[in-house]
């Protein structure tokens, strides 16, 4: 877990991109304040550099300060208000000469430090950050590695050139200055949608307290892989996880804003959550929504509310678009699949004979012909067929067809649920050899190819289970 302060140098981000960047940050606290968490701890910050007058070194400004609780409110004010006149190019579309602005504060035991216990690490995200005085500079981030605070430079780049080239002749003076300190690093990445939606969901895992750590994996493998080597050795990460399906209406005491228990449903008994006093109907809104566990939301209306139902037996799914099952990454999909099977007379739906045949015959052809094409359609729907709950967000699914039988609904991750690919760094000389790739190709010869059939690969539940039952028997107990 760690504290992210964001430190955008508000000079350098022409307005595009600041649009890119509302949009990150926004995201990012979003996803944190739906975390399933009992206690969500305040563990963001935002502050930028902004120009100011001609003769007057730039300032720095810090717009939003952890509390005891993060407040999705007062982040999102935060971030909206951001300057949109602060991006100062020049015609010849290098940065002004208007100095640096100090850092030595945002270090201090009165900033950053201060906003976090000891056991929580600091780190400032300075995004599109400049600086003329490079020793200076060098100075204040060595008094941040005294305070164990360290510090990530983001510098957005399109293709080979900068965002902004004045950013790019500035940047490399001060990344030769602070590159050997061992409490800095220096990312360069492509301002695109994929690259950035990707640095959210980074940032997302150093905030959450219980980051899940890489599972190590052996496969091991009945014959040699290679010479005497029957093994390898594999780290495991999840691809994607669930997110809320929506924002559920709650009731909230005036006095603490706080929901009330939703298990005492008895008006003459609602209870303040804080202080245990009894509560009447003044005391109580209900135009209020609840983000993940913590966070509370006051609406001016009830319009915006709605509640989690309980799907009935016919759920809708739209289909949006056909998709190649080549290109489908696996990783994507979650959940539990559902075959899926064209509905006949026997079931309650609304068919006669007639449209019951029809309606077979059309399941049949769309079937084949999705086979044929090796295509799938990717359908919406408000439902999760996980929880079988209907929300407020949607839910996308891939309608996969087989070529003679039924076809298969698996559910798709969407764009908040994807995880970040681990950071691999694959060694120049880890390529296979051809001489190694033929002798993996032997081994591999020598394992049975078969098409899977799950009746031939019992877990050994019954088998367990009887022994257990038999040994119960012995002993002679019920």
């Amino acid at each position: 877990m760690a504290l992210l302060c964001f430190l955008l140098d508000m000079r350098n981000i022409p307005p595009p991109l600041l649009h890119l960047l509302k949009q990150c940050l926004l995201h990012l606290a979003n996803l944190y304040a739906a975390i399933p968490s009992a206690d969500l701890p305040d563990r963001l910050a935002l502050c930028y550099v902004h120009p100011a007058a001609s003769s007057s070194p730039p300032q720095l400004k810090v717009v939003y300060r952890p509390g005891e609780k993060f407040n999705l409110r007062d982040f999102h004010h935060a971030v909206n208000n951001l300057p949109l006149d602060a991006f100062r190019p020049n015609q010849h579309g290098s940065l002004h000469t208007t100095g640096d602005v100090s850092l030595t504060n945002l270090f201090s035991n009165r900033a950053i430090y201060s906003w976090a216990t000891d056991d929580t690490s600091k780190k400032v995200i300075a995004l599109c950050m400049s600086a003329q005085n490079t020793q200076a500079l060098r100075r204040s981030l060595m008094d941040a590695a005294e305070q164990c605070i360290t510090v990530e430079f983001v510098l957005l780049e399109t293709g080979a050139a900068f965002v902004c080239d004045g950013v790019s002749e500035n940047s490399n003076g001060f990344i030769d200055t602070i590159c050997d300190l061992e409490n800095c690093v220096v990312r360069r990445y492509s301002p695109e949608t994929q690259v950035l939606h990707g640095l959210v969901k980074r940032w997302l895992e150093e905030l959450k307290d219980d980051k899940e750590e890489a599972l190590q994996a052996v496969f091991v493998f009945r014959v040699p892989i290679i010479s005497t080597v029957n093994q390898i050795s594999c780290s495991m990460y999840a691809s994607a996880n669930h997110i809320i399906d929506g924002f559920p209406s709650c009731q909230i005491c005036r006095c603490h804003g706080r929901p009330i228990d939703l298990a005492n449903t008895n008006k003459a008994k609602w209870m303040c959550p804080i202080t245990s006093r009894q509560l009447t109907a003044s005391d109580v809104t209900d135009t209020a929504v609840k983000i993940g566990e913590q966070t509370v939301l006051f609406l001016p209306d009830s319009e915006g509310v709605s509640s989690l139902r309980r799907a009935s037996s016919s759920i809708s799914f739209d289909v949006i678009e056909r998709t190649n099952l080549a290109s489908l990454n696996e990783g994507l999909i979650i959940g539990t699949p559902h075959i899926v099977i064209p509905s006949s007379n026997d079931v309650e739906v609304a068919l006669d004979d007639e449209c019951s045949d029809q309606n077979t015959q059309l399941f049949y052809g769309l079937c084949e012909t999705l086979f044929k094409l090796d295509q799938g359609l990717v359908c919406s729907s408000k439902c999760n067929t996980e929880t079988m709950k209907i929300g407020s967000l949607e839910c996308y699914y891939l309608l996969q067809p087989s070529e003679k039988g039924p076809m298969l609904l698996r559910r798709l991750a969407g764009s908040e649920e994807i995880l970040p690919l681990p950071v691999v760094s694959r060694p120049c000389n880890s390529t296979g050899t051809k001489e190694v790739q033929n002798l993996i190709e032997t081994s591999l010869s020598k394992i049975v190819l078969k098409d899977y059939n799950p009746l031939q690969h019992e877990r050994g539940f019954h088998s367990r289970l009887n022994c257990l039952v038999k040994d119960s028997l012995q002993f002679g107990c019920d």
